[in-house]
């Protein structure tokens, strides 16, 4: 799998039916670990933090999710197949754990979300096997708690575990928990289950492909998000010209 480097982390070059396929690998074989799904925000973030660089480092698979990233890559001589959205990829998921009778777990949102996300999963995919957990804030950073959700989540014993936590939480707990979760195969989703659930409302398809999708969330809920896409995020344009002075053979990192 090719890796292509995106500032100081990296997502695989895989199509989405491709990416399905070495989910499947990791749970079949038990070999288990993580998936992250970079956008702009966490290529910001990872310039500044080296806990989310280890992150990314040692994750199982790296799916681009954002269209500016995309797009760079393809200026970079190194485009992706495509745009792998994680509140695309989760219902994928899902759909391939009823299918094969895996057991997912659906972990973090705010209290009910989560509940909601599974009966809407449930009710498109009869038979699926969800258990759902949505902690205190902050337990990611307690040691005590931590090992108690980390308890709860063995209790249940899944096959596919969707973390929904935000960047970098979701990507730091994933790489602490790596080994205590053994098999288990777990994704940092973000807002997708927010999204699943109707809490939140999805940008329609062409605004999302037109690399618009920041301005619409902005625009939904412009107290959480301005320090993101307005402070923080515009970052990504020296990020940009950074990697697009690189030599070629700088562009992708070694194929694993």
């Amino acid at each position: 799998m090719k890796r292509v480097r995106l500032g100081k982390i990296y997502a695989h070059a895989l199509t989405s039916e491709q990416a399905l396929h070495e989910v499947a690998e990791l749970v079949s074989t038990g070999r288990g670990g993580y998936i992250l799904t970079p956008n702009v925000d966490h290529v910001v973030q990872a310039e500044h933090s080296e806990a989310l660089r280890l992150a990314y480092e040692d994750a199982s698979l790296s799916l681009v999710d954002g269209q500016s990233l995309v797009w760079l890559a393809g200026m970079m001589g190194e485009p992706f197949p495509e745009k792998i959205s994680g509140s695309d990829f989760v219902p994928s998921l899902a759909e391939l754990a009823a299918q094969r009778e895996w057991r997912l777990f659906l972990l973090g949102a705010a209290p009910g979300v989560g509940a909601k996300a599974a009966e809407v999963l449930q009710r498109k995919h009869p038979g699926l096997q969800v258990s759902v957990h949505s902690p205190t804030f902050g337990f990611y950073d307690d040691p005590v708690q931590s090992a108690e959700v980390l308890q709860i989540v063995r209790e249940a014993n899944p096959q596919l575990l969707v973390v929904a936590l935000g960047c970098p939480k979701q990507e730091q707990l994933m790489h602490r928990w790596k080994h205590e979760l053994g098999p288990v195969v777990a994704i940092g989703a973000g807002a997708t289950l927010d999204f699943i659930s109707g809490n939140v409302s999805r940008c329609p398809t062409w605004i999302s492909d037109s690399g618009l999708e920041w301005l619409y969330r902005l625009a939904r809920e412009p107290s959480r998000l301005a320090h993101r896409y307005l402070v923080r995020d515009p970052e990504i344009i020296k990020v940009a010209w950074r990697m697009l002075r690189l030599p070629q053979e700088a562009r992708v990192l070694e194929e694993r």
